[in-house]
């Protein structure tokens, strides 16, 4: 009588060890391949900004629709990697890092190109190469996912600055400048709050690691 519970142990520690580990998930997959394809666009919108000086109609409808469709990946490598498992520490870093690279060269260039002031692209700049620099401080202790906020941030300057691409007549103006304002207040409060987030994680990092 005593083995049969000896027995039905054994049977159990024998399936529990027989459930399979979790398959990794692999850094090449089609959520980063977006993200990365996002990187390969910035430079093809860049050239494409500059033909004609900024000037050539032609060429800044080609400049809004590359910057249009390197977002449009933003949204969809999101929802590739929730929806089929692809989220990796490799994504959660260089979305973000492949969103200010196409952002900041829009602000940069529509500077260059005197359309837009330069101290609005040095506090949208800084905020973003503040937060990437927040990442990386706190990387070993954890990985800060997108909030909806940053996401609102980031909505908000696709819009401001697919307003600036655009050869829209000179009544367009109040518009742009609503949409850009709106985009420079998301950016400082959500830069903020990450800063504030970030901190709270290094903190609570340091003390389960006691260093």
């Amino acid at each position: 009588m005593s083995a049969l519970p000896s027995d039905a142990a054994d049977e159990g520690l024998t399936h529990e060890a027989s459930v399979p580990e979790p398959t990794p998930v692999p850094t090449l997959n089609l959520a980063n391949l977006l993200t990365l394809s996002r990187l390969v666009l910035v430079p093809l919108f860049v050239v494409a900004l500059f033909v004609g000086d900024g000037h050539d109609t032609t060429w800044r409808a080609i400049a809004t629709g590359l910057f249009a469709v390197a977002s449009a990946t933003d949204q969809l490598d999101g929802w590739v990697a929730r929806k089929y498992g692809l989220i990796t520490d490799f994504g959660k870093i260089a979305d973000p890092i492949a969103d200010k690279a196409l952002t900041g060269a829009a602000l940069v260039g529509l500077s260059v190109l005197g359309e837009l002031g330069w101290w609005v692209t040095i506090v949208i700049a800084v905020r973003e190469i503040g937060v990437t620099l927040l990442r990386f401080w706190v990387i070993r202790h954890g990985v800060i996912p997108a909030s909806r906020g940053g996401k609102a941030k980031t909505m908000a300057q696709i819009a401001a600055i697919v307003a600036y691409l655009l050869p829209l007549p000179a009544g367009a103006d109040p518009v742009r400048w609503a949409l850009m304002g709106l985009a420079l207040v998301l950016t400082v409060v959500t830069g903020v709050d990450y800063l504030v987030r970030a901190v709270r994680l290094r903190a609570a990092g340091r003390r389960v690691t006691g260093s």
